[in-house]
């Protein structure tokens, strides 16, 4: 048999049979075929920032998280955790405490008590619903050095971590950029915050490595993460750029990250901070939890 005989003669048998698979679809003989549900490796623990979703009811995205395979709804208030623990849900980091927002932060000396008290009533409330990180921020240079904010943040720091080890939870310092949202805050390159975790010298002081942020301001991830990983108790996503969907319309890979973080056998959290650009927001979601599933 020639090649375009065989498949000439392919195609004729393939039509036929979608034909004879409708007519028996159409008596109700036959029932279509569902495809079956992804199987999940769940190597990795997925959460989904809470903020990323704000248009939706916390319920509802609890739900669809839950759904999907997510373990967690991050960065709630006290307020809302009940509504995770609700759908089966954890928090995997607590939100910031009012006198740590992102520009205001343990650099300054003169912030130290407001923080510290804030974060000595909200870490018991974190302990009992069983959350295991609350974030904290270093605050924006304003001019000062940055061996000045390491030197502070470290002041302010072991103020609080042993409360934190006590109740073992661990304070997490996200890394953010300072090229593009976040102008000016200080804890904006991996090298600084490792050098802050030395001085705090807390097991239960780490960073929160989001992984858009670092790409826009070092690049490296996967070394980066992997010289590092001692110091980082937390990771975050988003597309680059444009911190949208983490999918092929952007320039990281995900999924060799993941398995990066496979690799080094870590246990702690993934949290999707992406802000999605599709209408569907639960898709781009689940695409994403997808991705990150190796």
């Amino acid at each position: 048999m020639k090649r375009r005989d065989f498949i000439a003669g392919s195609i004729a048998a393939t039509a036929a049979a979608g034909v004879a698979q409708s007519t028996l679809l159409a008596a109700g003989v036959a029932k279509p075929q569902a495809p079956a549900p992804r199987k999940i490796n769940g190597r990795i623990k997925q959460s989904v920032c809470r903020w990323c979703f704000g248009g939706m009811k916390l319920a509802d995205l609890c739900k669809a998280a839950k759904e999907m395979g997510m373990q967690s709804v991050e960065l709630l208030n006290p307020d809302e955790f009940a509504t995770a623990k609700e759908h089966g849900l954890t928090c995997a980091v607590a939100s910031f405490v009012k006198s740590n927002p992102i520009g205001k932060g343990f650099n300054r000396l003169e912030n130290h008590d407001a923080m510290v008290r804030d974060l000595e009533e909200r870490l018991p409330i974190v302990k009992a619903a069983g959350i295991p990180a609350q974030i904290v921020f270093s605050g924006n240079r304003a001019g000062q050095s940055d061996a000045e904010g390491i030197k502070n943040c470290a002041i302010g720091l072991k103020r609080i971590t042993p409360l934190a080890e006590k109740l073992g939870i661990t304070l997490v310092m996200e890394l953010l950029n300072s090229k593009v949202d976040h102008k000016d805050y200080q804890c904006d390159r991996t090298p600084w915050g490792v050098e802050l975790c030395k001085a705090v010298g807390s097991p239960r002081f780490k960073l929160l490595y989001d992984i858009y942020h670092m790409q826009i301001m070092e690049g490296d991830v996967i070394r980066t993460i992997r010289d590092n990983f001692d110091y980082i108790g937390h990771y975050h996503t988003a597309g680059v750029p444009g911190r949208n969907e983490i999918d092929m319309t952007q320039e990281l890979n995900y999924k060799a990250i993941c398995e990066a973080l496979v690799e080094k056998k870590y246990d702690g959290f993934l949290g999707q901070e992406f802000m999605p650009a599709q209408k569907d927001g639960m898709a781009s979601l689940r695409e994403a939890f997808s991705i990150c599933d190796v």
